[in-house]
C-alpha cells in the first residue's frame, strides 16, 4: 500500500513538472527573449505565476492568455497577494553582499545596516541623500555606485569618487554641496563589477535602498518612512 502512495505521489509531481515545463517552452516561443526565473501552480483554479527580472505575470497552462500588470487581491484580507509574493522573490541576501566594494559611512552606533545603490548624477539619489540619510542616526549605510546609462557623465565622476583618498568625504561633498573630488578616477575600481550585480539583483533603478531584511525599497523615500523601516523587526 505504501509503494502504491508514493508511486501516485512520484506520478503528481512529475505532472506538475511537466506542466511547468510545457508552459515555459510556450512561453519562451512566444517571447524568446524573455528571461524566466520560475514558474509556479497558485491556488487559484488553473492561474500559474511566471516571475520574470522584475515582475510577475498570470497565465494559463495553455498559455492562452496573459495578465501582465494585474494584481491578485485576497478580497477578505483585502492583502495584495502580488505584491507579497514579489517582495519574497525579490528578498535580497543582505550578508552577502560585497560590501568592500561600497562607500561605508557610520552614523552613531551604525547597529542597524543598509544599503544603496545610487547614481551621482540622479537628482532622486541627491533628494534621499540630503533629506533622509543626512538626518538618520545609528546606522551603517552601505552606497554602491551604480551610474546609470541615461546620465552620461556618471560613469566618470563615480571612479573619481571612488578613487578619492577619503571616499565617504568625497561622496558627501558632491551629492551634498555638488564639489566634485580632484584627480583623474583612473584607479582601479569596483564600478563594472557593481553594475553586473545590480543587473543580476533585478535593480533598474536609482536609488534602490536594500534594507538587512533584504528587502528592496525603490526611490527617495521621506525620513519618516526610512525610520519606520528601519525600527521594524
Amino acid at each position: 500500500m505504501r509503494i502504491i502512495l508514493l508511486v501516485i505521489l512520484f506520478a503528481f509531481t512529475l505532472v506538475g513538472h511537466t506542466n511547468e515545463d510545457q508552459l515555459r517552452e510556450k512561453i519562451k516561443k512566444n517571447y524568446p527573449d524573455l528571461i524566466i526565473k520560475s514558474i509556479y501552480k497558485t491556488e487559484f483554479n488553473d492561474l500559474y505565476e511566471v516571475f520574470t527580472q522584475d515582475q510577475i505575470i498570470y497565465t494559463d497552462v495553455n498559455f492562452s492568455f496573459l495578465i501582465v500588470e494585474g494584481r491578485v487581491v485576497d478580497p477578505k484580507s483585502k492583502i495584495d497577494l502580488t505584491g507579497k509574493r514579489l517582495e519574497e522573490l525579490t528578498r535580497v541576501n543582505f550578508s552577502a553582499l560585497p560590501f568592500e566594494k561600497a562607500i561605508k559611512s557610520v552614523k552613531g552606533t551604525g547597529e542597524r545596516k543598509i544599503a544603496i545603490f545610487s547614481d551621482v548624477d540622479c537628482p532622486f539619489c541627491k533628494k534621499l541623500e540630503k533629506e533622509t540619510l543626512s538626518k538618520l542616526d545609528d546606522v551603517t549605510i552601505y552606497t554602491f555606485l551604480f551610474p546609470l546609462e541615461m546620465h552620461p557623465e556618471a560613469e566618470k565622476r563615480s571612479k573619481r569618487i571612488w578613487c578619492a583618498s577619503d571616499k565617504e568625504k568625497a561622496w558627501n561633498d558632491y551629492m551634498l554641496n555638488n564639489k566634485m573630488v580632484k584627480n583623474n578616477g583612473d584607479c582601479k575600481t569596483p564600478i563594472e563589477d557593481i553594475l553586473l550585480l545590480g543587473r543580476n539583483l533585478s535593480i533598474t533603478s536609482t536609488p534602490t535602498i536594500i534594507l538587512s531584511s533584504g528587502k528592496k525599497i525603490p526611490g527617495a523615500i521621506p525620513l519618516k518612512d526610512m525610520r519606520e523601516y528601519l525600527a521594524a523587526p
